[in-house]
């Protein structure tokens, strides 16, 4: 069997994408479940963030996010049996790559697939719905009145937070890129409160947000990054788009929650006055945090149970591309890890 990995040279090196041939899967312990995959979501591979956990590999599995049909279960198995459709995230540790025909998968990792829901979105939404329930449930308490602001919104990860802010009886606020993007946050149901096209670079985040809250500010923040220094050292047309930390802390409201993608923040003492002066707080978005401590085990299979039946209630409706067949893997991730996809790449087989 073929498998998906990605090879890095050096540090700071360009990564690149090969098919191996891989060796035969070990026999089945006692916790693993033999899943034969049927779609497989593509997403970015923070080789720094591996670097940084020690676990940087000659070859690194490509594919975490998948779905598929239960062949044999270990023993101590309890959850599963033969012939279940599941959906899971492998872990960041794991020696098995998602793009490959057959994987074994700790119980622990996965949970049941709904009848009504497809291999290809119960893949493509797994990550970003984690990722939204962290943002929205873990580091903010999203609540019925709130206001939130969506960055981006239009991206796969934005399209399933506003939902499920919506969901929750929130007031949704959200960026747009391109005018594209903009018609595509303005067709959403329920509807956005209010789309800011930040395309032109005229429109002001901070001012467009106190004026939809009558100054009060919004509740919570969901960045897709953020400008950290003044516009002439930022190079790049997309850093350009992103609003200035100071923006975001402007528009945030009383014991509001900013809660930022941007792992390299930093804060100087008067953001971090003006910050104490609301009584706000930063949260960083790592979803990653779920499979790096088994103490929070039970919580996110809860999370995974309740992705899946919204997707199966169609509260998330995700942004998916057409499903891509297995010989076209390499080419799609290669786009996927230059963040060059605006819409979730999934791997049919």
């Amino acid at each position: 069997m073929k498998a998906l990995y990605c090879q890095q040279n050096s540090p700071g090196e360009e990564v690149t994408f090969v098919f191996q041939e891989r060796e035969n899967l070990h026999p089945t312990r006692d916790n693993d479940v033999k899943v034969q995959v049927r779609a497989c979501a593509l997403s970015w591979i923070d080789t720094k963030l591996l670097s940084e956990m020690k676990m940087e590999k000659d070859l690194l599995p490509v594919g975490r996010e998948i779905s598929g049909i239960v062949l044999e279960v270990g023993r101590k198995v309890s959850f599963f049996q033969p012939d279940d459709e599941v959906v899971g995230i492998l872990p960041l540790d794991s020696e098995e790559s998602g793009l490959c025909e057959v994987v074994l998968v700790h119980e622990h990792y996965l949970v049941r697939k709904p009848e009504k829901v497809c291999w290809v979105e119960a893949a493509g939404t797994v990550r970003d719905g984690v990722r939204a329930y962290t943002a929205l449930h873990y580091l903010s308490q999203v609540s019925p009145g709130k206001s939130v602001l969506v960055m981006d919104g239009a991206s796969p990860f934005g399209t399933i937070t506003i939902q499920l802010a919506q969901h929750r009886g929130a007031k949704v606020i959200s960026t747009a890129y391109s005018l594209e993007d903009k018609q595509f946050l303005e067709r959403l149901r329920p509807a956005v409160a209010r789309v800011i096209d930040v395309s032109n670079g005229k429109i002001d985040v901070a001012e467009s947000c106190l004026e939809e809250t009558g100054g009060l500010g919004v509740d919570i923040v969901v960045d897709a990054g953020v400008k950290l220094y003044s516009a002439e050292d930022e190079s790049t047309s997309k850093s350009q788009l992103l609003p200035h930390k100071h923006d975001i802390i402007t528009l945030l409201g009383v014991g509001g929650h900013w809660i930022t993608t941007e792992r390299n923040l930093q804060l100087d003492p008067p953001d971090s006055h003006s910050l104490f002066l609301k009584g706000a707080t930063v949260s960083f978005l790592n979803d990653e945090i779920w499979n790096l401590s088994n103490i929070q085990q039970g919580k996110y299979l809860c999370i995974l149970e309740d992705i899946m039946e919204k997707l199966s209630s169609s509260v998330f409706r995700p942004q998916l591309d057409e499903p891509i067949p297995l010989y076209e893997a390499k080419v799609s991730m290669e786009i996927v890890q230059k963040n060059q996809a605006r819409k979730r790449q999934v791997i049919q087989f």
